[in-house]
């Protein structure tokens, strides 16, 4: 009788596929149901339902994003003696021929989602043309690299509110903006202090001292405009503006006293006490703009 269990070299590659589409980093992508949680429009299942399709099409354009990423870099990433060993393609597990093949199938899928929900594939349209232009020339330019890493964040938000056919805040978007340029300031950052300019070419024009200011500067920010946005349009969420400032200390502590920041959503899931805050957040301005009467 044959064997029909799957070889470990097979599991290996299917792993390997999973890992280059970086499932962890779909976190990021709940940034697109923000609008669902603001408007109060989270006990409406066709909001739901269509805040969840939008996020879902982000999940896979991120995935696309980083399979070209990879690809594009498969060189760099072979010198690299971290990414040498976790990339899948640097590593050896799957070929460029395979990558290809699960780019086309993640495209193909977004031009389904463009029959189900065409605006919404538009935006993330914008997305894939934004870090398309990131990996070939933007991330080796200062300050822009940093920019256009945030911007992707706006647009997560934009593509849930487009998904409700909602306006957004301009409170929101300037919150968003300074938040992801905290987040990539902070990236920029444990970079440095793990690999120096070697890591990056983009490196060599940052310091240490520069991106710290970068990012004290983008969380005062986020501070400033997320605690404007709460008063001037939705005063029930006061109860929400602590735990942002408690979110931005602690993970400013996991960064310098933890080592950890180089990757925001791994610093996240790693750390409870930044999970809890997360989901108390959500819970917060959950309660806060439940519709009356429900």
């Amino acid at each position: 009788m044959h064997n029909l269990a799957p070889s470990p070299l097979s599991v290996s590659r299917l792993q390997g596929l999973f890992s280059l589409m970086r499932p962890r980093q779909w976190v990021k992508n709940g940034f697109v149901l923000a609008p669902l949680v603001f408007s109060g429009e989270f006990l409406d299942p066709a909001a739901v339902k269509s805040s969840l399709l939008a996020m879902m099409l982000f999940c896979v354009a991120s995935s696309a994003v980083y399979v070209v990423n990879d690809i594009y870099d498969i060189e760099h990433d072979r010198r690299h003696p971290v990414k040498s060993k976790r990339r899948p393609l640097a590593a050896g597990i799957v070929t460029i021929p395979v990558a290809i093949i699960l780019l086309v199938i993640l495209y193909a899928t977004l031009a389904v989602g463009w029959l189900l929900t065409p605006h919404v594939v538009l935006v993330i349209l914008s997305y894939i043309i934004v870090n398309v232009a990131y990996t070939l020339a933007l991330k080796h330019l200062p300050v822009i690299d940093i920019f256009t890493i945030a911007l992707g964040f706006v647009l997560r938000v934009y593509a849930g509110a487009v998904a409700l056919s909602l306006p957004v805040s301009s409170w929101m978007f300037i919150t968003t903006l300074c938040l992801a340029l905290y987040l990539a300031a902070v990236k920029r950052r444990q970079e440095l202090m793990h690999s120096g300019d070697e890591g990056r070419k983009v490196l060599e024009r940052y310091s240490i001292s520069l991106v710290d200011r970068y990012a004290e500067m983008s969380a005062t920010g986020a501070l400033v405009f997320y605690g404007l946005f709460v008063m001037s349009s939705k005063p029930q969420m006061i109860a929400s503006v602590p735990l942002v400032l408690f979110g931005l200390f602690r993970y400013w502590y996991v960064v310098e006293q933890l080592d950890g920041g180089e990757s925001p959503t791994d610093a996240l899931l790693a750390d409870w006490q930044l999970m809890l805050t997360v989901v108390l957040w959500i819970a917060v301005c959950a309660w806060a703009v439940w519709p009356t009467g429900s």
